[in-house]
């Protein structure tokens, strides 16, 4: 039986988040082993945020949820691909629809934003 290695980040997995038609990957995030097993039981993506130290499913402000297709790990265990189908129209809190919309061209990093939503409009604290 295949377990997980939560050890070899202290505790935590790095996430790919796919779409599971097209392939494109949305973004990336760590698990731990409670927000991987809430993935698995809810059918919504679970993360562990490093820099807030908190839970969080995505899409519990944007209402841009995941909705979880199938879910593989890699050779080593210590990685996930979650393929999902993204509802709402943006994976990325910037609003694009994937947080890969920075490429290397020319010797230099170049934005190709092009955001779905205003960041400013969905996450204002009121």
């Amino acid at each position: 039986m295949i377990k997980i290695d939560f050890d070899k980040m202290g505790g935590l997995i790095p996430a790919v988040i796919q779409d599971y038609q097209s392939g494109e990957v949305l973004m990336v995030a760590f698990m731990d082993q409670k927000t991987l097993d809430l993935t698995l039981k809810d059918g919504k993506t679970w993360f562990f945020s490093r820099t807030r130290n908190k839970y969080w499913m995505k899409g519990e402000e944007s209402g841009n949820t995941q909705e979880v297709m199938e879910v593989l790990t890699d050779c080593d265990a210590d990685t996930v691909v979650i393929k999902v189908k993204q509802n709402g129209p943006a994976a990325c809190h910037t609003g694009n629809r994937s947080c890969f919309y920075v490429k290397w061209e020319d010797g230099q990093w170049v934005e190709h934003s092009n955001p779905l939503f205003d960041p400013n409009e969905v996450y204002k604290k009121g």
